[in-house]
């Protein structure tokens, strides 16, 4: 499966570079999200997430509303392609350790992937096979 077709009907939030810290993080509460896609001109340039937050800006004693996303977001954020299958997408946030990864067409963003949708897409797979094999056995004659 490709991992576009885990985001093609998500409505991605984007933060554009120049908001403030409070804005985005009010608005990953309000959402329930850990991560944002940041965004210059309509293109991808970085990744503003929870970790990013309690780094750069709580232990910094940084001003929320005085600090821009740019100034502490994580730049130059690794990317897949819409195509990249799933399973590589997997391995690339466990291998660098983070749980969310921007679906892009070069810097145009498409969506945001996160290790909870690919885990539970998993889990979703999973249950079906479940299920197939169950009928399967129930529908089997004895001898």
């Amino acid at each position: 499966m490709q991992v576009y077709d885990l985001i093609k009907n998500q409505d991605t939030y984007r933060a554009d570079a120049e908001q403030s810290v409070l804005d985005v993080a009010l608005a990953m509460v309000d959402r329930n999200i850990g991560a944002v896609p940041v965004l210059r001109d309509g293109l991808l340039v970085g990744v503003f997430s929870e970790r990013d937050l309690m780094k750069r800006v709580v232990v910094e004693g940084r001003n929320a509303a005085a600090t821009r996303i740019a100034d502490v977001m994580t730049a130059n954020p690794f990317t897949v392609e819409p195509d990249q299958d799933v399973c590589s997408c997997m391995a690339l946030m466990q291998h660098h350790g983070f749980r969310h990864l921007p679906v892009c067409r070069g810097k145009q963003l498409l969506g945001m992937v996160s290790l909870r949708d690919i885990l539970l897409h998993d889990l979703d797979e999973k249950d079906g096979e479940v299920k197939m094999m169950r009928a399967y056995i129930h529908s089997v004659p004895e001898c």
